[in-house]
């Protein structure tokens, strides 16, 4: 990758890197038989759309009414919608745009069934569903894990009502992130001895997402199977909303080196930003990899990477290089397509990175640049 002549700083996505997440990802939704969408909370990098479609992905999920919006007027498909809750003001515009519409709880449910009703009465189609939280996960970062303790997220079988399931013909859990198959055979086992008296009445279930079925070693035939198993057992269509699956090892975040300074250790100050451009290095947290780079100590020359707010935390991590890092220099960040820059912010106006498409042919397009008027359009 010719890194010098891309202009800094841009998330870039590998076209033919995504093609190959697609291709599985199809091969897996076409052996299994569940409808595979994508989680625009993970990847909603909507120049990219028209690729999804030609792998026969048909839907999203959304999380909010923009998302919701994002699904019907770029992706042109199945619009699943799901939210922790729902407002008065925005709901109306939601149920139009759902196909699919799982509610967090049955007094939201009961609040908006009306509505639901309605609707359905005068010729709409939406599949509804209930979020159940099996109170089962594998899932070591508290911050990323639907099912812990006192979680927000779904109804808990001492919480389930059956006596409102009139009008609800589906059930919705998402306990993964970042998981293999068998943590889902795993919390299968569960949502099936805790919620399985109650799968004869519903026509579809949604797994959520979490499903990295693009990380190397992960095991897609088990997947398959398991789908498959659940979906014979029960007479049931599964769905799957992977996010990070799609955007998974597909590109990079490429940076600049603009002074380096010296204050107990060398330390070189990058044209990006850890808390605006790369939030979930400090959220979950986790050390991004470095192209090039190593540990410390690795490598003869240690550098702290830090970014160019006045944030005083706004450092990425310690890295050694093989050389000494001059200004002008690319430092590239590897695995930044997927919850990245659907997460950034302009905080403190720092340069929003470009968005970038290196194409199967070997050129490069800019998608999208960031200036001014962006960073002011989110201020008053």
């Amino acid at each position: 990758m010719p890194w010098d002549t891309i202009p800094s700083p841009a998330f870039v996505l590998d076209e033919s890197r995504l093609r190959r997440n697609l291709s599985l990802i199809s091969q897996v939704q076409q052996y299994s038989g569940a409808q595979i969408i994508v989680a625009f909370k993970g990847f909603s990098m909507f120049s990219t759309f028209g690729l999804l479609r030609e792998y026969g992905i048909s839907g999203a999920t959304a999380s909010s009414l923009n998302e919701a919006l994002l699904a019907k007027q770029e992706l042109r498909g199945e619009v699943h919608v799901y939210a922790p809750a729902y407002s008065d003001a925005e709901f109306p515009q939601l149920l139009e745009l759902a196909d699919h519409l799982s509610f967090n709880s049955f007094g939201q449910w009961e609040r908006f069934k009306p509505q639901v009703m309605a609707a359905r009465r005068e010729g709409k189609k939406v599949g509804i569903g209930i979020r159940i939280n099996p109170e089962y996960a594998e899932v070591e970062t508290d911050l990323y894990n639907p099912a812990g303790p006192f979680s927000r997220l779904g109804v808990t079988r001492n919480n389930f009502r059956p006596d409102l399931l009139e009008g609800v013909d589906g059930l919705h859990f998402h306990t993964l992130c970042e998981s293999d198959a068998g943590a889902l055979e795993r919390t299968l086992e569960v949502v099936e001895r805790n919620f399985g008296e109650f799968l004869p009445q519903m026509q579809w279930v949604n797994f959520g997402g979490g499903h990295l079925m693009t990380r190397q070693g992960y095991d897609t035939d088990k997947l398959i199977n398991v789908v498959r198993a659940f979906r014979e057992r029960w007479g049931l269509d599964v769905i799957l909303e992977p996010g990070s699956a799609f955007g998974w090892q597909t590109g990079w975040l490429v940076s600049t080196v603009l002074d380096v300074v010296a204050n107990g250790k060398q330390i070189a100050l990058l044209d990006v930003s850890v808390s605006a451009h790369m939030p979930d290095v400090l959220e979950m947290p986790y050390r991004p990899t470095v192209l090039g780079a190593g540990e410390p100590g690795e490598k003869p020359h240690d550098y702290l990477l830090g970014g160019t707010t006045c944030l005083a935390g706004d450092v990425i991590d310690e890295y050694s290089f093989n050389h000494a890092l001059e200004v002008g220099e690319r430092v590239i960040f590897d695995d930044m397509i997927h919850y990245t820059m659907v997460k950034t912010s302009f905080f403190n106006g720092v340069k929003h990175p470009d968005i970038g498409i290196w194409h199967e042919g070997g050129e490069y397009e800019i998608v999208r640049e960031f200036g001014y008027d962006q960073f002011k359009a989110k201020l008053s």
